[in-house]
């Protein structure tokens, strides 16, 4: 894992790759949950670009954080699969230290998607961008019942991680919040956009892949509105919009865990669909109340949502499981006074 830097703009790494790859920045294409993301030029082959995730990672006593090794080791067993609808990830190069060697920067090297769904729907006309709407959900389900078969939920699902090439294959991003689910892991209520972000995390009680379905949702509203469905300014003020649509929930279906009682809001009943989102046909507006369920245990799974009547005709790709590197591909040693706790990412890596 040598790496070596000609000048502060340019980056190097032969790992993964079987020779070294240097890249530059040329413009920011945006912030992500842990770090600034730039479109870069690789110099060895300058007509292909990449996205390179730029992360300061301060050290502690053990090392780098385990927060990083958890992201960089989910995204290298996600990329094993090479799924159409997960952005592609590429390499990763460690730069210098910083700040009396207390921090490092790291480099996530991702395939580069031209846009984000966000900017996409901005710049689509109305009538195409209704047109899509179909292959885009769909697409987006596809990558979302992929995680979850691996026990994986996104947690920061909206249209700025979600990439849309000019071909229109959709692609997951931003994996920085991602975590493997179990029974007994530690849960955060830090997570999801607020504008995305499902009742359940907002009430402060427990949560599961549900949530990632609750965003999916709010996304397939935007993509009609061509504006978020929940533009909350506060985690009050979110709740306060979803029952403007969904209807405030019974005291039955409350969480018993929750943080505020019910009697804290005002009464109200469901909202018409077709009102809320306009120009939704009524398979879609099914999908859609599926999708946006107060209780999550209600809520329809990424794998039946994908056998819903408004799919028909479309079919989800076959996956392939890609073997990992051989050993006799295992990554040159990086210089000593640059190890940074090196050669133990590398095995972890792998």
């Amino acid at each position: 894992m040598r790496t070596d830097f000609p000048d502060p703009d340019y980056y190097a790494t032969d790992f993964p790759r079987s020779q070294t790859a240097v890249y530059k920045e040329e413009a920011i294409i945006g912030n992500g949950a842990y770090g600034t993301v730039y479109k870069a030029r690789d110099i060895n082959n300058p007509s292909d670009y990449v996205a390179l995730k730029k992360v300061r990672i301060p050290l502690n006593e053990d090392g780098v954080p385990v927060s990083i090794l958890r992201e960089i080791s989910l995204i290298r067993q996600l990329d094993k699969f090479q799924h159409p609808n997960i952005v592609r990830f590429l390499d990763v190069c460690h730069g210098p230290r910083h700040g009396g060697e207390s921090n490092f920067t790291l480099f996530l090297v991702f395939e580069y998607v031209e846009r984000d769904l966000a900017k996409f729907i901005q710049i689509t006309p109305k009538d195409e961008l209704t047109s899509k709407i179909k292959n885009i959900l769909f697409q987006i389900l596809c990558g979302v019942d992929f995680l979850h078969s691996q026990r994986i939920i996104h947690r920061d699902l909206k249209p700025q991680n979600l990439l849309i090439s000019r071909s229109g294959q959709v692609k997951l991003a931003d994996f920085g919040l991602a975590k493997i689910y179990d029974f007994t892991m530690r849960l955060t209520s830090v997570v999801v956009t607020l504008w995305y972000r499902s009742p359940e995390v907002l009430l402060g009680s427990s949560y599961g892949s549900p949530l990632d379905l609750w965003a999916v949702g709010c996304i397939f509203a935007e993509l009609y509105r061509r504006k978020a469905l929940f533009p909350g300014e506060s985690e009050r003020d979110q709740l306060e919009k979803i029952f403007d649509v969904i209807g405030t929930p019974s005291d039955e279906e409350w969480p018993s865990e929750a943080r505020v009682l019910p009697q804290s809001f005002t009464p109200r009943i469901c909202r018409n669909w077709d009102l809320v989102v306009p120009g939704i046909c009524p398979l879609g507006k099914d999908l859609l109340s599926r999708l946006l369920v107060f209780n999550p245990r209600d809520r329809i799974t990424a794998k039946d949502a994908l056998q819903h009547a408004f799919f028909e005709g479309l079919s989800v790709p076959p996956i392939e499981f890609r073997k990992t590197l051989s050993p006799s591909s295992e990554p040159s040693q990086p210089h000593r006074d640059q190890e940074v706790h090196l050669p133990k990412l590398a095995r972890i890596f792998q």
